[in-house]
């Protein structure tokens, strides 16, 4: 491999904008170039991408956040910690979950057992063995009633009654009564739900819009989904029909036009159509993130692009 190309010992997706990256015992910042663009205090153990541009870090076993600038914003501090959303993260100082904001502030004191990002202006969170959504200023919108429950995405959020999965909207109506054996969230208009052993999709009015027939599905991203037929994935489209037969030993959701997929003990890259147009020689691979995806071969991280040319490569056009 030419010497140009960019080498990590760690690498994470590309989010707005930078890539968490690791060489040696040290981790920085690169852009879209591959030239690094923050490099962060050697004491922090662990750093993540960035999300409402701050990324958490690790420190002794606690997490704190930083800025854009590297800058320690929030000292670590919290036992759990999760990224921000919607303005908030979820933060566990003790035995119970709270929230702050970008400032550091507690602005939803801990009280809770578990606690979810927000999305679609709601939050998921359990108070003893029930869970239900508050809104950003620590509100019950949705009294706790249920046995386990989603985020909302695409405005509903599925939620478990008497070990049956349903879906509410976020004024807490039921809009697809509590029936499936397992549920996840919608995605292009469809959720995948589990009747039995098997996986199918539903509408928003909760009609099978493909029958439960798979051993098991991802969710719909770009139009189509991967599906497990047997030990076999492949990909379906959104009226449920195979578009990409199944025949990979794992498939993953597309991103930017292109899916990861193994082959044997490999990971390539294929287009919509199913054709190959990054071959599998690599140990483990990223979706696409703003251009570039991670991959790992021989123990080392790198990023290639939609054609599959290394970043740094001086040597392919």
């Amino acid at each position: 491999m030419d010497d140009s190309i960019l080498r990590f010992d760690f690498a994470s997706d590309f989010s707005e904008g930078l890539a968490a990256v690791k060489i040696g015992d040290r981790y920085s910042y690169i852009d879209h170039t591959g030239s690094e663009a923050l490099v962060v205090d050697p004491v922090l153990e662990a750093i993540s991408p960035f999300s409402d541009n701050m990324a958490l870090t690790r420190v002794n076993q606690v997490y704190g956040y930083i800025d854009r600038a590297g800058a320690i914003i929030v000292p670590p501090q919290y036992i759990s910690a999760t990224p921000f959303s919607e303005g908030l993260a979820a933060v566990r100082p003790g035995n119970r979950y709270g929230y702050i904001n970008p400032a550091g502030e507690l602005v939803i004191e801990p009280q809770f057992t578990l606690a979810s990002a927000f999305s679609n202006g709601l939050a998921s969170v359990k108070v003893d063995n029930t869970y239900g959504f508050i809104d950003r200023t620590g509100q019950w919108v949705i009294e706790p009633q249920f046995a386990d429950a989603w985020s909302f995405s695409e405005e509903r959020a599925a939620v478990k009654v008497n070990n049956q999965w349903g879906y509410l909207d976020k004024t807490g109506a039921i809009t697809i009564e509590p029936q499936f054996d397992g549920a996840f969230s919608f995605s292009n208009g469809l959720a995948r739900v589990r009747d039995g052993s098997q996986w199918g999709f539903i509408d928003e009015a909760g009609t099978a819009a493909i029958a439960p027939q798979f051993d098991f599905a991802s969710d719909f991203s770009e139009g189509l989904a991967a599906v497990l037929v047997g030990t076999k994935w492949g990909y379906v489209d959104q009226t449920g029909n195979v578009v990409i037969a199944p025949q990979y030993d794992f498939a993953a959701d597309f991103s930017e036009g292109l899916a990861a997929v193994k082959m044997g003990n490999s990971f390539g890259y294929i287009n919509k159509t199913g054709d190959v147009v990054i071959e599998p020689h690599f140990a483990s691979v990223g979706s696409f993130s703003e251009g570039f995806a991670w991959v790992e071969q021989d123990r080392q991280w790198h990023y290639i692009d939609s054609t599959g040319k290394f970043l740094g490569d001086s040597h392919q056009e």
